[in-house]
C-alpha cells in the first residue's frame, strides 16, 4: 500500500466517522431539534462567515453639527488628522486670535446626538503643558453653542 493511498484511506475513514457522528438517534428528537435550531433561535451558522452581511448604507455615528462646529471654532489650529469613522480630529499647535499662548487639540465626537456627552475635548499647551479646566470648558461650550446654531440654520428640528 502506498503512502498516498494510505493517506486517502485515513481521510475517507475520518470523514465517514464524522458523518456518522452527525446522525440522529431517531425521530423522538426531531421536534426538539426544529424548535432549538430555528434561524431566530440559533443566531448564526458557520456559513454566515462567507456571506457579505455588511450594510453598504452604514451611517457613521458622528454628529455632523458637532463635527463642523469643532472645525469652525478651532479653525486657527492646523488640522493634522481627521477620522470621520471614529469621530476624531487631531490638530497641531496654533495660537488663537488675540492670544499669546499656543495650543493643540484632540476632539472626539462619540455619538450622533447633539449633546455635551457626545463631545470630548483635550487641549494641550506648548511644550506639553497643562491647560486650565476652565479654558477647556469654555472651548467645549463654544463648540456646543456653534453646533446648535448650525442646527438651527439647517432648519431640521
Amino acid at each position: 500500500m502506498t503512502t498516498a493511498r494510505a493517506a486517502r484511506l485515513i481521510i475517507a475513514t475520518t470523514l465517514c466517522a464524522g458523518l456518522a457522528a452527525c446522525g440522529g438517534g431517531g425521530n423522538s428528537n426531531v421536534e426538539q431539534y426544529d424548535a432549538d435550531m430555528s434561524p431566530e433561535t440559533r443566531g448564526s451558522t458557520i456559513w454566515d462567515l462567507f456571506q457579505n452581511s455588511e450594510n453598504p448604507n452604514y451611517n457613521v455615528a458622528v454628529n455632523k453639527y458637532l463635527w463642523n462646529a469643532s472645525l469652525e471654532v478651532l479653525n486657527f489650529l492646523p488640522v493634522q488628522a481627521v477620522d470621520p469613522f471614529t469621530g476624531v480630529i487631531t490638530t497641531g499647535y496654533g495660537t488663537p486670535p488675540g492670544g499669546g499662548r499656543s495650543y493643540r487639540a484632540t476632539i472626539k465626537i462619540s455619538d450622533p446626538a447633539l449633546d455635551a456627552r457626545s463631545l470630548k475635548l483635550s487641549l494641550q499647551g506648548a511644550g506639553g503643558s497643562a491647560v486650565a479646566p476652565g479654558t477647556v470648558r469654555a472651548v467645549e461650550d463654544a463648540i456646543l453653542t456653534r453646533a446648535r446654531q448650525l442646527r438651527l440654520q439647517d432648519g431640521r428640528l
